[in-house]
């Protein structure tokens, strides 16, 4: 069983400020950090170092190998990453001294995809497979056509939300993981707990959940409403932290783990993450998420 992941690789070009820049103002960082980032090769990596297997569908400018380089080391298989002429994805991204973030996306690379590349690297792909999509990409209705066609499970991960989502199959999506404002874009709700309500009645047969940062995430599913708290921490930076919860829940579903252990175990490795600087690089291996619990 094989994650297929069609999803973005960023650079991300991250700032440490001592406030979130404003309107009008001028300021200086306090430090620059070129990182591996994007949705897309987070979710890779971090499913890679929860233990499954995951290979990246993606597009970066030849000049950024190296990032490419970093995904393999992680344990990501690049072998459908293409590499192009021209600008790959990056995103500006700003932390502040309470570790919170603002960021600044360029599509580049990311944006490039089209039908034909798209059939041809899930080609090999079977309905043992998952498709893990996000929204950074372009023609990610293709991804889910492939996907559905080929009977494969997909999880859905709609950052950033973009009007068109609503527009999707999502009710083909067997896992559907939103954070508060996507959550209430599709739901047109502000209470977490209605807005699940409403999206199971929606998509009845996906299991839904819904990260809510420092109050933690629930799931629904099955007519069941599990909560788990997030994990008090010191916060350090908390790009990516999503990311590494998508990542792990996933694998961790796919390791046969029932649903609450599955929610735990991604909210460890998403607090366990913000304790360190950056996306791709701060999302923890899976010893040091399990040995969290022992």
């Amino acid at each position: 069983m094989t994650v297929y992941n069609v999803g973005s690789i960023n650079i991300d070009l991250v700032y440490q400020v001592p406030h979130l820049v404003m309107a009008g103002e001028t300021l200086s960082s306090l430090s620059m950090n070129t990182l591996l980032g994007g949705k897309g090769a987070n979710q890779s990596v971090a499913v890679a170092r929860a233990g499954s297997p995951v290979c990246h569908v993606g597009r970066i400018g030849r000049a950024d190998h190296w990032a490419v380089d970093q995904m393999k080391a992680a344990g990501v298989d690049i072998t459908h990453v293409d590499l192009i002429d021209g600008a790959s994805g990056h995103a500006i991204i700003q932390v502040d001294n309470e570790g919170e973030n603002s960021i600044i996306l360029h599509g580049g690379a990311n944006q490039s995809f089209t039908r034909s590349s798209l059939e041809s690297h899930l080609q090999d792909a079977s309905s043992e497979d998952w498709l893990l999509i996000q929204n950074e990409c372009n023609d990610i209705s293709v991804a889910l056509d492939i996907a559905v066609n080929k009977g494969m499970k997909i999880m859905f991960n709609p950052a950033p939300m973009t009007a068109d989502v609503a527009a999707l199959p999502l009710e083909r999506c067997a896992v559907l993981i939103v954070n508060e404002t996507e959550a209430e874009s599709l739901a047109g709700s502000s209470d977490p707990t209605q807005i699940l309500a409403h999206l199971a009645n929606r998509y009845p047969d996906t299991l839904l959940v819904m990260t809510l940062g420092s109050k933690g995430a629930l799931l629904q599913h099955s007519g069941q409403l599990i909560r788990h708290d997030a994990l008090v921490v010191d916060v350090v930076d908390t790009t990516g932290a999503g990311d590494t919860f998508v990542g792990y829940f996933l694998a961790s579903m796919i390791a046969g783990l029932d649903d609450a252990s599955c929610l735990q175990r991604a909210c460890t490795a998403a607090a366990l993450s913000v304790t360190q600087s950056g996306a791709a690089p701060s999302i923890p291996d899976a010893k040091a998420v399990d040995a969290f619990h022992r």
